[in-house]
């Protein structure tokens, strides 16, 4: 086999890739020449994830490279028809971010309960008022999403003394169906959206399912922001349907300073860092890396997406 040609889509900072040295051709691009630059490689490793040039230049004339891998957990930004529909394997970066999300969400649980906002913002002030807060211990989780992150959020939950269910696609052991999700909601303090995006998801937590929840409840978006009908969202808090929200993902991103959800109340919005700790990016390099040599021996590939479905099948 002669020297695979890699393609980056860049995005700073670059991905450390030392260890192909010699062993691929690596050449680097911006959302302006991709689509010339497609056909001539054989591996596309999109390192810029919030980029949407891989849906806008695929379906271009040539040929088209054989893997392509996404160093984020979700697809729907690459994905189109053409891509879908043809031979190119793609792969993401599942198992990187499944942990520190469920840190992540584990701390916004903690965060409402306790009331830190208000504790920080009185601080601010230099105001001293007492207050009561809630026991997380005993109360109960419905987390929507069932791969990797999903259950390393349920595990977190489990281990501070929520009563946490689990909702995916289909119902096994362990997991609930869809079917089981409005009855789950309306018992739940705490809702969790860590679904992919797919055509099943798209604003699935709407007015009537936040109708659903309890008045107590509180609500927080790991997964996708197109999950979420926002306006129906910010309607919720403030008519008080629910006792509160976090949103670390939003349809869109970064959010401009004009928008009304920063106004809205009980609401805490965070800029998609939820997956983002101290080193990630070099695990997401060292993933790709091993994903590389794998595929350059003829082995199997690891996190393979189904592209009809968006997701990695098999949890």
């Amino acid at each position: 086999m002669s020297t695979p040609t890699l393609l980056v889509l860049d995005a700073e900072p670059l991905p450390r890739l030392g260890r192909l040295t010699g062993r691929a051709r690596i050449e680097h691009t911006d959302a302006s020449s991709l689509a010339e630059r497609l056909p001539h490689a054989d591996v596309l490793l999109v390192w810029d994830f919030t980029s949407h040039a891989v849906r806008e230049a695929w379906p271009g004339g040539g040929p088209r490279p054989r893997w392509v891998h996404t160093a984020s957990a979700g697809v729907d930004h690459l994905m189109c028809p053409e891509l879908a529909d043809s031979e190119t394997v793609v792969t993401n970066a599942r198992g990187v971010f499944d942990q520190p999300i469920a840190e992540y969400v584990a701390a916004l649980v903690l965060a409402m309960a306790k009331d830190l906002p208000t504790t920080l913002r009185l601080q601010g002030e230099r105001t001293w008022r007492h207050r009561e807060s809630t026991r997380v211990a005993g109360t109960r989780a419905c987390v929507v999403g069932s791969g990797p992150i999903g259950r390393a959020i349920a595990r977190t939950l489990k281990a501070l003394g929520i009563t946490t269910a689990l909702v995916g696609r289909t119902a096994r052991t362990g997991v609930h169906g869809p079917d089981e999700l409005d009855r789950l909601l309306a018992r739940a303090d705490w809702v969790v959206a860590a679904a992919p995006l797919t055509d099943d998801t798209r604003g699935m937590f709407d007015a009537r399912r936040f109708g659903v929840m309890q008045p107590s409840a509180r609500f927080v978006n790991v997964g996708r922001g197109q999950l979420v009908v926002e306006d129906d969202l910010a309607e919720a808090l403030h008519r008080r349907w629910i006792a509160g929200a976090a949103l670390d993902v939003l349809s869109r991103e970064p959010l401009a300073p004009e928008s009304p959800l920063w106004r809205v109340p009980d609401l805490i919005i965070s800029p998609h860092m939820s997956g983002d700790t101290v080193g990630w990016r070099d695990e997401l390099g060292a993933q790709f890396v091993e994903l590389f040599e794998s595929w350059a021996a003829g082995r199997p590939l690891a996190n393979v997406v189904d592209k009809k479905r968006g997701y990695v099948p098999g949890h």
